[in-house]
C-alpha cells in the first residue's frame, strides 16, 4: 500500500516523541501490505476498527489512534488524523 503521508506521522511524533517507534512500525507494515479488504487489514492489525468510512488503528498499546481512509482499489492509505486516546474520545475528527 502507498501511505499518504508520513508527514502527519512525523508531526505527531514531534509533539509526542513516545509515539515515534510505534508509528514507524505501523508505517513499515502498512507500506509493505497488500490489503484488498478490511478483513485483510484485520488479519494484520486485529484491533483495527471500521468507523464510518474510516479505519481506526490502535497505536502504541492503545495510547494513540491513527485514522485512515483506505482505498483498496487504488492501493492507497490516506492518513487523516493521528490522535491521543483522549483526543480521539472527544470525537471532533468525525466531523471532518
Amino acid at each position: 500500500m502507498h501511505v499518504i503521508s508520513k508527514k502527519k506521522l512525523r508531526e505527531f511524533w514531534d509533539t509526542h516523541p513516545r509515539a515515534k517507534a510505534a508509528l514507524e512500525a505501523w508505517y513499515q507494515v502498512a507500506e509493505h501490505a497488500e490489503w484488498g479488504s478490511f478483513a485483510e487489514v484485520r488479519k494484520t492489525f486485529n484491533t483495527a476498527d471500521q468507523v464510518g468510512k474510516f479505519t481506526v488503528f490502535d497505536i502504541g498499546g492503545n495510547k494513540y489512534r491513527l485514522i485512515a481512509a483506505i482505498h483498496f482499489n487504488r492501493g492507497k492509505v490516506f492518513v487523516r488524523h493521528v490522535l491521543t486516546h483522549a483526543e480521539y474520545d472527544e470525537g471532533k475528527w468525525k466531523n471532518e
